[in-house]
Protein backbone atom coordinates (compact mmCIF):
# COMPACT_ATOMS: atom_id res chain seq x y z
CA UNK A 1 0.00 0.00 0.00
CA UNK A 2 1.28 3.59 -0.90
CA UNK A 3 2.47 5.90 1.81
CA UNK A 4 0.38 9.27 1.59
CA UNK A 5 1.97 12.45 1.51
CA UNK A 6 0.63 14.92 3.38
CA UNK A 7 2.97 18.05 2.81
CA UNK A 8 6.02 18.46 0.35
CA UNK A 9 8.12 18.52 3.25
CA UNK A 10 7.36 14.53 3.73
CA UNK A 11 9.56 14.40 0.20
CA UNK A 12 13.43 14.86 0.14
CA UNK A 13 15.09 17.33 -1.69
CA UNK A 14 16.00 15.41 -4.71
CA UNK A 15 13.54 12.59 -6.17
CA UNK A 16 14.56 9.56 -6.78
CA UNK A 17 15.05 8.93 -10.83
CA UNK A 18 12.05 6.49 -11.06
CA UNK A 19 9.81 9.15 -8.85
CA UNK A 20 10.55 12.39 -11.68
CA UNK A 21 9.44 9.78 -14.45
CA UNK A 22 6.84 8.15 -13.53
CA UNK A 23 4.29 6.46 -15.37
CA UNK A 24 3.00 7.58 -19.02
CA UNK A 25 -0.17 9.24 -19.15
CA UNK A 26 -1.41 6.76 -21.78
CA UNK A 27 -0.50 4.00 -20.11
CA UNK A 28 -1.52 4.22 -16.51
CA UNK A 29 -3.73 7.17 -16.29
CA UNK A 30 -4.34 6.70 -12.93
CA UNK A 31 -0.42 6.16 -11.99
CA UNK A 32 0.03 9.19 -14.23
CA UNK A 33 -2.47 11.34 -12.15
CA UNK A 34 -1.46 10.55 -8.57
CA UNK A 35 2.45 10.78 -9.86
CA UNK A 36 1.34 14.18 -11.16
CA UNK A 37 -0.66 15.32 -8.08
CA UNK A 38 2.70 14.08 -6.20
CA UNK A 39 5.20 16.67 -8.32
CA UNK A 40 2.42 19.62 -7.83
CA UNK A 41 2.38 18.82 -4.06
CA UNK A 42 5.96 18.36 -3.15
CA UNK A 43 6.78 22.07 -5.82
CA UNK A 44 8.22 20.05 -8.44
CA UNK A 45 6.50 21.77 -10.86
CA UNK A 46 8.83 21.59 -13.66
CA UNK A 47 8.78 17.89 -13.54
CA UNK A 48 4.58 18.02 -13.99
CA UNK A 49 3.19 17.79 -17.49
CA UNK A 50 1.34 20.78 -17.28
CA UNK A 51 -0.37 20.07 -20.60
CA UNK A 52 -1.59 16.81 -20.38
CA UNK A 53 -2.80 17.80 -16.36
CA UNK A 54 -5.36 20.92 -18.23
CA UNK A 55 -6.58 18.52 -20.40
CA UNK A 56 -7.15 15.98 -17.81
CA UNK A 57 -8.67 18.48 -15.42
CA UNK A 58 -11.06 20.00 -18.52
CA UNK A 59 -11.95 16.40 -18.73
CA UNK A 60 -13.23 16.11 -15.42
CA UNK A 61 -15.24 18.50 -16.02
CA UNK A 62 -16.90 17.52 -19.06
CA UNK A 63 -17.44 14.47 -17.33
CA UNK A 64 -19.58 16.33 -14.43
CA UNK A 65 -21.56 17.94 -17.41
CA UNK A 66 -22.27 14.99 -18.65
CA UNK A 67 -23.47 13.17 -15.68
CA UNK A 68 -25.45 16.33 -15.32
CA UNK A 69 -27.32 16.04 -18.60
CA UNK A 70 -27.36 12.94 -18.54
CA UNK A 71 -29.43 12.71 -15.42
CA UNK A 72 -31.91 15.53 -17.08
CA UNK A 73 -32.42 13.63 -20.13
CA UNK A 74 -33.39 10.71 -18.08
CA UNK A 75 -36.11 13.16 -16.44
CA UNK A 76 -37.12 13.95 -19.28
CA UNK A 77 -37.63 11.07 -21.35
CA UNK A 78 -39.52 9.40 -18.00
CA UNK A 79 -41.50 13.21 -17.74
CA UNK A 80 -42.78 12.54 -21.34
CA UNK A 81 -43.33 9.16 -21.14
CA UNK A 82 -45.43 9.63 -17.87
CA UNK A 83 -47.32 12.47 -19.71
CA UNK A 84 -47.99 10.37 -23.27
CA UNK A 85 -48.71 6.90 -22.14
CA UNK A 86 -50.94 7.17 -18.79
CA UNK A 87 -51.92 3.52 -18.79
CA UNK A 88 -48.32 2.31 -18.29
CA UNK A 89 -47.21 4.77 -15.43
CA UNK A 90 -45.11 2.64 -13.27
CA UNK A 91 -43.45 3.15 -9.88
CA UNK A 92 -40.16 2.39 -11.68
CA UNK A 93 -41.01 5.79 -13.81
CA UNK A 94 -41.93 7.90 -10.48
CA UNK A 95 -38.27 6.36 -8.85
CA UNK A 96 -36.00 7.06 -12.28
CA UNK A 97 -37.66 10.62 -12.04
CA UNK A 98 -37.23 11.00 -8.01
CA UNK A 99 -33.40 9.80 -8.01
CA UNK A 100 -32.41 11.74 -11.36
CA UNK A 101 -33.69 14.71 -9.32
CA UNK A 102 -31.52 14.23 -6.18
CA UNK A 103 -28.74 13.44 -8.89
CA UNK A 104 -29.57 16.69 -10.85
CA UNK A 105 -29.27 19.06 -7.11
CA UNK A 106 -25.82 17.45 -5.82
CA UNK A 107 -24.55 18.23 -9.21
CA UNK A 108 -25.50 21.79 -8.90
CA UNK A 109 -24.45 21.86 -5.50
CA UNK A 110 -21.13 20.43 -5.94
CA UNK A 111 -21.04 22.46 -9.75
CA UNK A 112 -22.67 26.02 -9.16
CA UNK A 113 -21.12 26.74 -12.88
CA UNK A 114 -24.33 24.62 -13.75
CA UNK A 115 -26.31 27.25 -13.08
CA UNK A 116 -25.56 29.23 -15.67
CA UNK A 117 -25.37 26.70 -17.95
CA UNK A 118 -28.41 24.59 -17.28
CA UNK A 119 -30.75 25.81 -19.86
CA UNK A 120 -28.33 24.58 -22.57
CA UNK A 121 -28.20 21.41 -21.12
CA UNK A 122 -31.77 21.28 -20.83
CA UNK A 123 -32.00 21.78 -24.81
CA UNK A 124 -29.26 19.57 -25.25
CA UNK A 125 -31.02 16.39 -22.67
CA UNK A 126 -33.96 16.87 -24.50
CA UNK A 127 -32.80 16.05 -27.92
CA UNK A 128 -31.79 13.08 -26.54
CA UNK A 129 -34.78 12.26 -23.89
CA UNK A 130 -37.71 12.84 -26.67
CA UNK A 131 -35.66 10.03 -28.65
CA UNK A 132 -35.49 7.68 -25.99
CA UNK A 133 -39.22 8.48 -25.18
CA UNK A 134 -39.69 7.56 -28.87
CA UNK A 135 -37.70 4.52 -28.90
CA UNK A 136 -39.55 3.38 -25.58
CA UNK A 137 -42.84 4.32 -26.33
CA UNK A 138 -43.47 3.54 -30.17
CA UNK A 139 -45.00 6.16 -29.99
CA UNK A 140 -44.91 8.13 -33.36
CA UNK A 141 -42.06 10.67 -33.25
CA UNK A 142 -44.19 13.67 -33.58
CA UNK A 143 -46.46 13.24 -30.59
CA UNK A 144 -43.22 14.18 -28.60
CA UNK A 145 -43.04 18.52 -28.81
CA UNK A 146 -39.52 19.72 -31.02
CA UNK A 147 -38.71 21.69 -28.29
CA UNK A 148 -39.21 20.94 -24.34
CA UNK A 149 -42.46 21.94 -22.94
CA UNK A 150 -41.12 21.28 -19.61
CA UNK A 151 -39.54 24.94 -17.62
CA UNK A 152 -37.00 24.54 -14.67
CA UNK A 153 -39.32 24.11 -12.21
CA UNK A 154 -41.82 21.33 -14.23
CA UNK A 155 -38.58 19.13 -14.33
CA UNK A 156 -37.61 19.68 -10.56
CA UNK A 157 -40.72 19.43 -8.63
CA UNK A 158 -43.32 18.58 -10.68
CA UNK A 159 -46.01 15.71 -8.52
CA UNK A 160 -45.73 11.99 -10.36
CA UNK A 161 -48.79 10.71 -8.71
CA UNK A 162 -49.64 6.95 -8.94
CA UNK A 163 -52.27 5.02 -6.90
CA UNK A 164 -52.16 8.27 -4.52
CA UNK A 165 -48.72 8.16 -3.60
CA UNK A 166 -45.70 9.90 -4.74
CA UNK A 167 -41.70 9.76 -4.25
CA UNK A 168 -41.51 13.63 -5.59
CA UNK A 169 -40.34 16.49 -2.94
Amino acid sequence: MATQLKSPTDLPDEPAPSVQRGPEQDEDLAGWAFHQAMLLRSGQLQLADAVLIAEELEDVGHEQYDKFESALRLILSHMLKWDHQPARRSRSWQLTIANNRDRVKRLMEANPSFKSRRDDAVQDAYRSGRRQAYAQTKLPLATFPDECPYGWADLMTRRHTLDGETLDP
